[in-house]
């Protein structure tokens, strides 16, 4: 008995130094994503193995909100038409900053607040003084009214809807866009805003292409979900989005990459 009632005491005093199951800490969420190519300035290339930008931004931001959920794969890059189409198949969880459409609807789950905002411009040669006010005049410039939007963006439903406009998204990169257009392969290429400047800048084509003021359209930009993504981390992720724009970190974040 003594023997027993000396193993019983062991027992007991060996749990008791074990931490409680509260003390342990859980295991973060992964919320697997990717860098959208040609998105700046969502994502930027930040020398050869880093990336940067207001989505990287906005991720880290959620992160430090809610040590919980934890983003993976933002520093690996992916075109667009395939980050969109891993996300519906549930290969990633989540995209950030995406234009909410009645076809997106159909494949991706919105989620939490407004990011920001996002307007449209046509983008011309240096030189070109055609003056573009309405959808009208853009369908006027017939024949020569080609213009080039990046595959895979918004940007071709926009003008898709619009009617009467030829459209060329066959490229999947401002860059290349912006050296069709230089080339004379489009008169116009409508791109989105913020960053429009930055970008000009970045491809050394300040002197080559201009900016026309008028807006063409306006979007608002979220969160976006995989379908197969469990909804109470859908929401968890949302509710940390609400917490972050009612602090006005969210349009600090914007001011910081306009």
């Amino acid at each position: 008995m003594r023997c027993i009632h000396s193993i019983s005491i062991a027992l007991l005093l060996a749990a008791c130094s074990l931490p409680s199951p509260a003390a342990v800490p859980m295991a973060p969420i992964l919320l697997r994503t990717a860098a959208q190519e040609g998105t700046e300035p969502k994502f930027i290339a930040d020398g050869k193995d880093r990336i940067i930008g207001l989505c990287i931004d906005l991720m880290r931001a959620v992160e430090q909100a809610d040590p919980g959920l934890r983003f993976v794969g933002d520093q690996r890059w992916k075109p667009l038409v395939r980050a969109y189409s891993e996300l519906e198949s549930g290969i990633e969880d989540v995209q950030c900053a995406m234009h909410r459409t009645a076809e997106r609807l159909k494949r991706f789950n919105f989620v939490g607040p407004v990011l920001y905002n996002t307007e449209y411009h046509f983008l011309t040669r240096a030189g070109d003084t055609v003056s573009i006010t309405s959808w009208d005049d853009v369908r006027k410039l017939a024949p020569n009214n080609v213009v080039l939007v990046n595959r895979g963006f918004a940007a071709a439903d926009i003008l898709g809807a619009m009617g009467g406009i030829d459209v060329d998204a066959s490229s999947t990169s401002p860059d290349l866009n912006l050296q069709k257009l230089i080339a004379g392969r489009g008169r116009l290429y409508f791109h989105r805003g913020p960053g429009l400047q930055k970008l000009l800048e970045r491809t050394g084509t300040t002197d080559k292409v201009q900016i026309l003021p008028q807006v063409m359209h306006s979007a608002k930009l979220y969160f976006a979900t995989s379908k197969h993504l469990d909804s109470r981390i859908g929401e968890r992720l949302a509710a940390v989005l609400y917490q972050l724009e009612k602090k006005g970190e969210l349009e600090r974040l914007m001011r910081k990459w306009d």
